[in-house]
């Protein structure tokens, strides 16, 4: 498969009872396959007071957080100053849409219905062309993503964009899917190393020392093989500038209040413009894929030749 498409759902039907199982199975099967489904309006429910609240909303910095983010599990709002007058507001407002695109997801994507984990979900009203973030977090260079902090374990990295903007598109670039990737830009060195890592014994030693360090309360991430791939080569791909200049890409431009959905570790994606976006991540956990042979885990392990997540 080369480029990622994008599917049009703005007038599939897709909510129609008649064979909604068969539809979210091929939904699930045209992400997983590497491509991006598309809804010109916004398939769930974002009130336009909401909206409007959030696009008089702006990040006091963000030398510490990239975007203003909610996490579920906690209820908790990140990305204000202390004492921000419109936090509560805030709060209620990013728990409502979390809300929102979670049942949404479990109807169009019924295959995955709960078979996830429920991770962030972000606010990005910073607009993104020329701005100033360094290497490793800038949105503007095409990348697969890796959650330093969160490692994944080889579970897909599914994630739900709205263009809340009332009047520009969010503008994206897109490359080849992860497959294809990683046999032209993977680094042969560390994929070899991947391989040497998985049977040395030191590796066992080194992780029960990280889970001992995190029991006495230091935060040190324990990283799968999976994972510390995954986070070198979103590295590596923002810093090859033969891929960033070179690398066959597509350009999207995703109009207001439109609503698009992606496995964002199999494609590579840079954001090239747009301000006031939502976004909701969802793990999916390994054993609900229907084409698990296009999962990014099982693709280094057909290349290594080694099981790379526990």
């Amino acid at each position: 498969m080369g480029l990622t498409e994008v599917r049009d759902f703005s007038l599939a039907g897709w909510a129609e009872p008649d064979r909604a199982e068969e539809r979210a199975r091929g939904y699930c099967e045209c992400l997983e396959e590497g491509n991006i489904l598309f809804f010109a309006q916004t398939p769930f429910s974002l009130p336009e007071s909401d909206r409007s609240f959030l696009l008089n909303v702006r990040q006091t910095s963000s030398a510490v957080h990239k975007n203003i983010s909610y996490k579920p599990d906690r209820d908790r709002v990140h990305g204000l100053t202390p004492g921000n007058a419109d936090g509560e507001e805030l709060l209620r407002i990013m728990r409502s849409y979390s809300q929102s695109v979670t049942n949404f997801v479990r109807q169009f994507l019924s295959p995955y219905r709960d078979r996830w984990h429920l991770d962030f979900a972000s606010y990005r009203s910073i607009e993104e062309e020329d701005r100033d973030l360094p290497l490793q977090k800038r949105n503007d260079l095409l990348h697969v993503d890796s959650f330093p902090t969160r490692p994944s374990n080889g579970h897909r990295i599914l994630r739900v964009f709205t263009n809340l903007n009332p009047t520009q598109p969010r503008v994206w670039l897109t490359s080849d899917p992860f497959d294809l990737l990683v046999r032209k830009y993977g680094n042969p060195a560390r994929l070899n190393h991947l391989a040497s890592e998985s049977r040395s014994p030191w590796r066992h030693v080194n992780r029960r020392l990280i889970r001992l360090t995190r029991s006495l309360g230091i935060p040190l991430v324990d990283r799968p093989l999976y994972d510390q791939f995954m986070l070198g080569f979103h590295h590596e791909l923002k810093g090859n500038r033969d891929f960033q200049e070179n690398c066959p890409k597509s350009r999207w431009e995703f109009p207001p209040g439109s609503t698009w959905l992606v496995f964002t570790d199999t494609v590579p994606h840079a954001v090239l413009s747009g301000q006031f976006a939502l976004e909701q991540t969802f793990i999916i956990q390994r054993d609900a894929l229907l084409l698990p042979h296009k999962a990014p885990y099982r693709v280094l392990e057909e290349l290594t030749g080694v099981s790379v997540v526990d």
